[in-house]
């Protein structure tokens, strides 16, 4: 059985700190001083809803005419492709060599599209069909959080011959799990983060069409739990959270993996604790799933002198990019 979400126990106080110091810290220095991405060129492309038929997704594309390998950046829960560490992450993948194509997932561009959940995977696959990504041989996807959730369900779904590796960042692989971690009173402050991007996605949309459950309820939502009873669950079809929870966690599609991916978590992340996911992880196809635990860096953050053991530069970016391009270059 896996254990229950609450800190573990061995965790030491000071350890704990330097998560949040590295949760909070890059944070706000990155909505107080954005990182210099180079100029991106807005796209859109088509992706379909099941529920409200075709709908427009959108991204930003950073590219130079010799590049040849590009990254899908996910962006996590309320986030958008404008969140800093997506920014940061496509700057730094520029300089490494690489183009970047940071997703919106439908509706975090807050156009009113409609409402992701961190299952659906297809809005990835539409970006990879798009003509933005059409001109790269090889395509690498790189999901942070929740994001790294959906780019799991997407490594197990694609069949795309180009796409050769992908990351989830300080990413779950049981929602409830989760959801009763970042529930618990102590974890408000960043559960306040994420609901505030999720209640702005779900008004764009509901001035659009009908949804589910009435703006003002929603926007009363505390809990995570709140959110997926009020929307995701009425939208999608479940009878309740713990069934979305049940039919949608990634740890049920790692013995599908069809692309290998680098699980990388952070032992003092207070978001998305390391040991939520640990115990997930033997249940992945072999060889598919590579999972780093560094002991140092906070939710979505870490050093710049990173290692994962790759050679080459330091640093979660580059340290990635070293270790598809082997893995590519070996296929």
């Amino acid at each position: 059985m896996a254990p229950e979400p609450e800190a573990a126990p061995t965790t030491p106080e000071r350890r704990r700190l330097h998560g949040h110091w590295w949760t909070v810290w890059p944070t706000l220095r990155d909505r107080m001083r954005p990182p210099r991405a180079p100029l991106a060129v807005r796209v859109r492309f088509a992706a379909s809803d099941e529920r409200f038929g075709p709908i427009e997704l959108s991204a930003e594309l950073r590219s130079r005419p010799e590049r040849r390998d590009l990254v899908l950046l996910v962006h996590g829960l309320g986030g958008s492709c404008a969140s800093g560490y997506v920014q940061r992450a496509a700057a730094e993948f520029d300089r490494l060599g690489f183009a970047s194509l940071a997703l919106n997932l439908r509706g975090a561009d807050r156009s009113g599209a409609g409402v992701y959940n961190v299952a659906l995977h297809e809005d990835l696959a539409a970006a990879c069909c798009s003509d933005a990504a059409a001109p790269f041989e090889r395509i690498f996807v790189l999901g942070f959080s929740m994001g790294g959730h959906t780019a799991i369900h997407f490594a197990a779904a694609t069949r795309d011959p180009r796409v050769a590796g992908a990351a989830a960042v300080c990413t779950p692989l049981d929602l409830q799990q989760a959801q009763r971690h970042i529930d618990q009173p102590r974890r408000a402050a960043y559960r306040h983060y994420a609901l505030g991007g999720l209640k702005e996605i779900y008004a764009a949309a509901a001035a659009r069409r009908s949804l589910p459950s009435p703006v003002r309820d929603v926007l009363r939502c505390r809990t995570i739990h709140d959110w997926d009873r009020l929307v995701i669950a009425p939208l999608y079809g479940f009878a309740d959270p713990e069934s979305f929870y049940a039919a949608s966690s990634a740890r049920r599609v790692l013995p599908n993996l069809r692309v290998p991916v680098r699980l990388v978590l952070a032992a003092s992340d207070p978001v998305i604790p390391h040991h939520l996911a640990l115990p997930w992880v033997r249940d992945a196809a072999p060889g598919m799933l590579a999972v780093h635990a560094p002991e140092r860096g906070g939710h979505l953050y870490f050093p710049s002198d990173l290692d994962l053991g790759m050679p080459g530069g330091r640093g979660l970016t580059a340290q990635l990019a070293t270790a598809w391009l082997r893995a590519a270059r070996a296929s």
